[in-house]
């Protein structure tokens, strides 16, 4: 009897890891926090009932597209001829990108420069789909993650973790969104760039083990 118990255990330690792993990914990467002030300063001159309505349109409309390359980008990637192996390894690369951008802040520099050329053109009033869904939220570098973490997680359960642990990274944007004003009362400037710097560096150890991952499949695949 304590053969399955303990099974059960390793099982159920292994799902939490998953879940953990994959929860700080897509923190890092969606970075909630750092979506709030854009989304204020994008929706400045809007009603509270406006402000409310983009934000769900925005989380809605990228959680669309996650979950549609988390259920077919496998597939999409076979039909181009791209193995998962090759596709961590470049997925890893381009994260640890991000990362180092993270750490030296040049990736808040650019979501505040489209946030500029967005309140720049007056003709355009609902910035649900760009620049919040596309790429703020659904950006290359969190497609990039759902697909690699679903590759990674074999069987039904443990792509239901991953897929969890998204639903509830995008429910916190969700809230960081309508709570965007508060939050940045609540933070300031200097608290937030900490946080992301400390978020780049834990980005660049996962980005680097997705490398591994991908170079030891294609060694093991070779050899």
């Amino acid at each position: 009897m304590r053969a399955p118990a303990s099974r059960r255990r390793r099982g159920y330690d292994g799902m939490l890891e998953l879940f953990l792993s994959a929860f700080v990914t897509f923190f890092v990467i969606i970075d909630p926090p750092g979506c709030a002030p854009i989304f204020a300063s994008l929706t400045q001159n809007c009603t509270p009932a406006q402000r409310r309505a983009m934000a769900l349109r925005s989380v809605g409309i990228a959680a669309g597209i996650l979950l549609f390359f988390a259920l077919f980008g496998e597939d999409l990637l076979r039909a181009l001829g791209i193995s998962l192996a090759a596709f961590r390894i470049a997925g890893g690369i381009m994260l640890f990108m991000i990362a180092l951008d993270m750490v030296f802040e040049r990736r808040t520099e650019r979501r505040e420069k489209r946030a500029d050329e967005v309140n720049a053109t007056p003709e355009i009033d609902d910035i649900s789909v760009f620049p919040m869904a596309i790429p703020m939220i659904a950006g290359p570098g969190s497609i990039a993650s759902i697909m690699l973490l679903m590759a990674r997680s074999e069987g039904l359960e443990r792509s239901l973790v991953v897929l969890g642990s998204l639903g509830a990274i995008l429910l916190l944007t969700l809230i960081a969104l309508l709570a965007a004003g508060p939050l940045m009362r609540l933070l300031g400037h200097k608290m937030e760039a900490m946080i992301t710097r400390i978020l780049g560096v834990i980005l660049a150890a996962l980005a680097a083990q997705f490398v591994i991952d991908g170079i030891a499949v294609s060694f093991a695949i070779s050899v």
